[in-house]
């Protein structure tokens, strides 16, 4: 087998399967890449039991083959190669990988011994890859990172009739996003760490999603991936969204998350790092305290409903990272000095961010 291919599409390629593929394992033919040399190209795939990939990256190939190499020193090689044209010629259980001057030997594994990955021919549902991408996005600093419950390290996809809403928790915040889809409804949790790769893999485009026995899969126009889903179920997350909003805010969501910023650099970072918010009279107040002194900062703000002022302290980093997806106009929704408030776009129906307040 001999190929020719882009350095820069192949690196791309192994890339992607690097973030995959374990370096170590106790399984040595998990820390391998299988590549398939068809007429075609080069279909190059991986796993780690949780996440399936498979990533196509044209090339001119004669002789098709397969072979199966170290995943993360064959990505190694490529990226130091010199050129742009990179050549791989299999001979007996012996990769060569050379370009520009340069020839690297790697002996090749076990073809017979390596798991057969297969993948969805058809696909359940068709969304925008990028709708897509944006929402798992949006809301995944939500999802916990060591909740004694697996269902907090995940994000919940729900499927309606006619929308689509991707949902994170970790206990004390929350952040949803809704986007428009139509399909049967459908319910399940996609691993928080498996959601990040997800979003690297898709761009511009549509992708296919089908729908297996605790797996999904994923198919755009050059990636293919199951993921292993999630079991148990998703806390009722609907019985923390406040009703009855007794203050409404508006204010520039960039100006907001400069002073939060701002005031936090002094704020107890043994306590939450609590910065205040205080609104009265059409400003916003904050204020934080440290060790090391104070800070406050002053907004000038719209606000009505039927509080005039209300006082609330907020973990900042909560803060931010609800704001991180708003532009524009940021919607503050207050209920009371002890109920969680909710941060939005507005203007934008799609993302909601819930924060539970700190306690005095």
């Amino acid at each position: 087998m001999r190929a020719q291919v882009s350095k820069k599409t192949l690196s791309e390629g192994l890339g992607m399967l690097e973030r995959v593929i374990p370096s170590r394992s106790s399984n040595p033919l998990l820390t391998a890449i299988k590549v398939d040399a068809t007429e075609r190209g080069l279909t190059l795939s991986g796993t780690n039991l949780e996440i399936d990939l498979s990533c196509f990256v044209p090339a001119e190939v004669q002789g098709p083959a397969s072979f199966v190499a170290p995943a993360h020193l064959f990505a190694q090689i490529v990226r130091n190669l010199g050129g742009e044209l990179v050549e791989l010629e299999l001979v007996g259980s012996e990769l060569a990988v050379r370009a520009s001057g340069s020839d690297f030997k790697l002996q090749t594994g076990d073809l017979q011994a390596y798991p057969e990955l297969t993948f969805p021919g058809t696909a359940d549902a068709t969304l925008d890859s990028a709708e897509l991408a944006r929402s798992l996005s949006s809301v995944r600093y939500a999802a916990s990172n060591e909740a004694f419950q697996a269902v907090f390290r995940g994000l919940k996809v729900e499927q309606h009739a006619s929308k689509a809403r991707v949902v994170a928790s970790d206990g004390f915040r929350l952040a949803l996003r809704e986007f428009a889809v139509t399909g049967e409804p459908r319910s399940l949790i996609v691993p928080a760490r498996s959601a990040d790769e997800l979003v690297r893999v898709l761009k511009d485009g549509q992708v296919g999603l089908s729908f297996g026995d605790g797996m999904l899969g994923v198919t755009t126009e050059r990636v293919r991936m199951n993921v292993k889903l999630l079991d148990g179920d998703f806390p009722d997350y609907e019985r923390v969204i406040p009703k009855d909003i007794k203050l409404r805010v508006l204010l520039p969501a960039a100006a907001l998350k400069e002073a939060v910023s701002r005031v936090a650099v002094l704020a107890d970072k043994n306590a939450n790092n609590r910065v205040e918010f205080l609104i009265s009279e059409g400003t916003l107040r904050l204020a934080a305290e440290g060790d090391y002194g104070r800070a406050q900062d002053t907004l000038a703000v719209t606000q009505d409903g039927s509080e005039p002022a209300l006082s609330l302290g907020f973990n900042a980093k909560y803060v931010l990272d609800a704001l991180g997806p708003i532009e524009g106009e940021a919607e503050l929704l207050f209920s009371g000095s002890t109920s969680p408030a909710m941060f939005k776009g507005s203007g934008d129906a799609g993302y909601l961010a819930v924060v539970v307040p700190l306690r005095v």
